[in-house]
């Protein structure tokens, strides 16, 4: 796993706690990566470091924590250089490019909450972002949870992870709304978002129900937790006209919603309705 100040070991002297990276002194041109790289052999174990994790208190509402909404930037100057950690070097992407990957992704949290982070930035793990190796500084990717289907929209700003298996490290709160705090890593598929592209994560729901009572719709709410134990952290209840309504997501994009709506429709024999709001 990197981390926080591993680009500005780059810049100046590392912090004693850090990996050790090395960097040319002329940066040399980064290579573009392949469009799709094979899934690494995943590690024997998941999880994040023994003293890392959650606060004991984390703030509340997090699954409303709004998608990284993808805008243009300029490329940080010194975060793409080539640099190289623990003996392996690393040449990062010369330019945002259509770029895919699927393998295991793990996260981060309290332990560097709050340091800087390859960008620069402080690294806040309320805020949709996450690490890369070689993605450029900053970029934006979709990463889709492959067993659940959810997708989220986040801003990379950081380095890492240098665990051997893993391609991307997410902040806590976008492993959060993916589903695998517990577990600690999952296998994702990761697609890099360009901006104003079309499908953007955040604003594709299915509506499941609509009732005139919340009783009614907080009686399908349970029914979902009892037979959908995956599906249960994205639902919601809101009221919207005269009617309670039963909204699962947000998605990625209408195929993606789509998928679940299937899945929704076998188990529960009801036809999800796909919505953007």
């Amino acid at each position: 796993m990197k981390r926080a100040a591993l680009l500005l070991a780059v810049l100046a002297a590392g912090c004693s706690t850090t990996p050790p990276v090395t960097a040319p002194t002329e940066p040399s041109p980064a290579q573009p990566a392949p469009a799709e790289q094979a899934a690494p052999e995943p590690p024997r174990k998941g999880g994040y470091y023994k003293d890392d994790g959650p606060h004991e208190t984390p703030p509340a509402n997090l699954g409303a924590v709004p998608d990284a909404v993808p805008r243009v930037e300029p490329l940080h100057r010194y975060a793409n250089r080539p640099y190289t950690v623990f003996g392996r070097d690393y040449v990062p992407l010369a330019r945002r490019q259509p770029f895919r990957q699927r393998g295991l992704a793990s996260w981060y949290g309290k332990r560097f909450h709050g340091q800087r982070t390859a960008s620069g930035e402080p690294y806040d793990m309320y805020a949709m972002t996450a690490a890369h190796p070689t993605l450029p500084i900053p970029s934006y990717a979709r990463v889709t949870h492959v067993g659940s289907g959810r997708s989220v929209v986040v801003r990379v700003n950081d380095r890492g992870p240098f665990h051997p298996g893993r391609i991307i490290d997410l902040s806590y709160v976008a492993a959060y709304k993916l589903g695998y705090i517990q577990s600690g890593h999952a296998q994702v598929e990761v697609e890099v978002v360009l901006p104003g592209e079309g499908g953007q994560a955040g604003g594709v729901y299915l509506q499941v129900g609509a009732f005139s009572s919340r009783e009614n719709a907080e009686g399908l709410r349970a029914r979902i937790a009892r037979e959908l134990a995956w599906l249960q952290d994205r639902v919601e209840v809101l009221l919207a006209g005269n009617l309670w309504r039963l909204h699962v997501g947000p998605y990625g994009s209408r195929e993606d919603a789509r998928s679940i709506a299937e899945r929704i429709e076998a188990q529960l024999d009801v036809k999800p309705l796909v919505l953007v709001r």
